[in-house]
Order: structure tokens, then C-alpha cells, then sequence
């Protein structure tokens, strides 16, 4: 079971990826006093772990009332993976984990960024819900204390994206944005190899399942 719990934890991290947060989160309360980025930050990452923590819990049974298959909803949650993962690697926006113009613009003339764009979609964006789901399923076979330990990665990955938007001034004069990018872009061969190996996965079921 260790195996899964780091699998599980990798996933996650890559996939909210705390260092594409910093630079959004800086940018967007570089008007605000460090007691209201405080707040900010906190409020994001509870909304977050709130949303992860439904998918976690009800993503298996929503999908089980649509019904809709494991290997058809892993073949899904593959190819908005690899968009994720495209996204970060070519800098370049599909929408999938990062709001467009119009969405910054919006963000940008509202009070409360907590929800949108922060909590929603960059960091519980689809492929994170997705791994959320995906996850949960895999951690059936592995008794209930695996499902237990996703729930709680998932909490430690947001307490890191929350320490990560405190240290955001900091983590941008250490690293740089060029550092940023090239973590950025780590993080995206490895989610795009994580979306290609669900694909395979769930052809794999689909192809069993029709002999």
C-alpha cells in the first residue's frame, strides 16, 4: 500500500502544483496588506480541500447514478490530465486548470478572489477532482485506511500550497520566475505521463471487458 500512498501523493502534488499558485496569488493581492493575503490564502485552500474532500467522498457514487464506468471516466479524467499537463509544459492556456483572459479580467474587478479564480479552477480544477475520484477508486482495493490516507494527502498538499502562497514573495525572489517555469514545466511531463498511463489503463479495461 505504500506504493499507492506515494503514487496518491506525487498525483496530487503535481497536479495542484503549488508553485503555478505563487506567482497568480501574488499577482492578484499585490494591492492587499499581508493580514488580508493571510486570509485570502486560508479561505482558498479551505473552499479547496472542501471540494476535494466531496469529490473524494461522492465522485464514485455520482458517477455510479450516471452510469458511467471506471475505465470510461479514467479514459476521461486521462485526456484532461494530458491537457493539464500540456498546459503547464507550453505555457500556453487550454482552460483546464487555468482561467482565461476574460475570467483574470473578472477576477481582477471582485473583492473576493478566494473561490475564483484561486480555489476554483487553478488549484481544485478538473484534473484535480478527477485524481480525487480516480484515486478514491483505486483506494477501494487497498481497504479503508488507504481511502482515509488520500483525504489526508490531499489536506497536506493544500497545507503546502498555503505555506507556499505566505512564502509567495519570498519563493519569487529565490527562485525566480524562470526557476518557477522550469518547475512548472517538471511538474507538466509528469502529469502528462500520469494522464497517458489512465488512458492506457482504461483502453486496457475497455478491450477485457469486450472479450
Amino acid at each position: 500500500m505504500s506504493d499507492f500512498l506515494w503514487q496518491s501523493f506525487v498525483t496530487l502534488l503535481v497536479i495542484i502544483d503549488p508553485f503555478v499558485v505563487v506567482p497568480i496569488f501574488i499577482g492578484l493581492t499585490r494591492t492587499d496588506s499581508l493580514l488580508q493575503r493571510e486570509k485570502i490564502a486560508r479561505k482558498t485552500c479551505i473552499i479547496a480541500i472542501i471540494l476535494l474532500i466531496f469529490f473524494a467522498i461522492a465522485g464514485d457514487r455520482l458517477l455510479d447514478v450516471m452510469g458511467i464506468s471506471q475505465p470510461a471516466f479514467r479514459i476521461a479524467g486521462g485526456f484532461l490530465l494530458l491537457l493539464a499537463g500540456i498546459e503547464m509544459v507550453m505555457a500556453k492556456s487550454t482552460g483546464s486548470r487555468t482561467p482565461t483572459n476574460d475570467e483574470e479580467k473578472e477576477a481582477t474587478d471582485r473583492e473576493d478572489i478566494s473561490v475564483f479564480p484561486l480555489a476554483i479552477p487553478l488549484i481544485a480544477g478538473p484534473g484535480a477532482m478527477t485524481s480525487m475520484v480516480v484515486l478514491m477508486r483505486e483506494a477501494e482495493h487497498h481497504g479503508f485506511t488507504a481511502e482515509i490516507s488520500v483525504i489526508f494527502i490531499a489536506v497536506f498538499v493544500l497545507l503546502l500550497t498555503y505555506i507556499a502562497m505566505r512564502m509567495g514573495e519570498k519563493l519569487m525572489k529565490l527562485l525566480g520566475v524562470t526557476g518557477m517555469n522550469v518547475l512548472t514545466r517538471v511538474f507538466g511531463v509528469i502529469v502528462a505521463a500520469l494522464a497517458t498511463q489512465h488512458i492506457v489503463h482504461g483502453v486496457t479495461a475497455v478491450v477485457k471487458g469486450m472479450r
